[in-house]
């Protein structure tokens, strides 16, 4: 997929029913643009597409996956999560988060009670024994610098089935300072599915992995309320950045409560801990009211 323009300001005439409620990264963006001539030679990824969509998750594998990392995320890495509960069990669901290391689909899905699919850089798929434990653990493959649109069509055909997708809008890994500016596919697919999105930050994966070695650092997640955005039958590229920047102001405030540097600036540092919550839940009200209540936005 084609890591495009940023998506600009969201605009009223381009958010109807708006009031309505994984360079070098292992997990990336799906984009809203047209699709461009693939290169020869990409058969191979047909049938791990095929997997994702008629087989999907291996459960004796996703189970014996969470036997071994839940306790590793907890014990090791000091994982926590915030709102994870409230997080919708069944049902088509797209997930939207930043994305700081490899290792953030697993910490991700390790809080979750659902299988969780993401998209990972067809480069990881190019071994056979590689691409057999991707795919079983839920990982299907997208072109990086082209417009894959066999990954947009595997990915709204596990929604359609009722199942749960993990979405990188940034395309790539950002190991330091403030979030980058996402792609707009993570709006498109929105728009075209009608699934909900949850908006999710992750920090402190970063800090994880020194070549080889994975050192003990504390990593918080945080999950905000589901979004759902109206049903469009013709999806311009307009529409799309306008509801991916809705998405986004809502990732950047789980972002910012968990502590990470905010767009534009140092992290501001308040002379208590309850001046710093209030001040979040300050900017929650302003910038992403549907998450400061708590509530998820209903249809027209």
């Amino acid at each position: 997929m084609p890591l495009d323009r940023p998506a600009p300001a969201p605009s009223e005439s381009h958010l109807q029913g708006q009031d309505r409620p994984p360079g070098g990264g292992d997990a990336i963006s799906l984009s809203g643009e047209s699709p461009r001539a693939r290169p020869a030679g990409d058969g191979f990824l047909d049938p791990i597409h095929q997997h994702a969509i008629e087989r999907g998750i291996s459960r004796p594998l996703r189970l014996l996956a969470k036997v071994l990392l839940v306790p590793f995320f907890k014990i090791y890495l000091r994982s926590s999560g915030v709102g994870h509960r409230s997080v919708p069990r069944s049902g088509p669901l797209l997930l939207a988060s930043n994305h700081r290391s490899f290792l953030d689909p697993f910490v991700i899905g390790a809080l979750l009670r659902r299988p969780v699919y993401y998209v990972a850089k067809r480069e990881l798929f190019e071994r056979r024994w590689q691409a057999v434990v991707l795919g079983a653990l839920g990982a299907f493959p997208i072109d990086r610098g082209r417009s894959d649109e066999q990954a947009i069509a595997t990915a709204k055909a596990i929604l359609a089935r009722g199942d749960c997708v993990l979405i990188f809008p940034e395309g790539t890994r950002i190991r330091r300072g403030p979030l980058a500016a996402p792609r707009r596919g993570v709006g498109r697919l929105a728009l075209e599915t009608g699934a909900p999105v949850v908006p999710v930050a992750v920090l402190g994966t970063e800090e994880v992995r020194r070549g080889w070695l994975i050192r003990p650092r504390k990593v918080r997640v945080r999950f905000g309320p589901p979004l759902l955005f109206p049903v469009a039958e013709e999806v311009s590229p307009a529409l799309a950045a306008g509801v991916t920047s809705r998405i986004w102001a809502c990732v950047s405030l789980q972002w910012e409560w968990l502590g990470g540097v905010p767009a534009g600036g140092e992290r501001h540092v308040s002379a208590s801990r309850g001046e710093e919550q209030r001040a979040r839940d300050g900017r929650d009200r302003q910038a992403c009211p549907q998450a400061a209540q708590g509530t998820a936005l209903v249809r027209r």
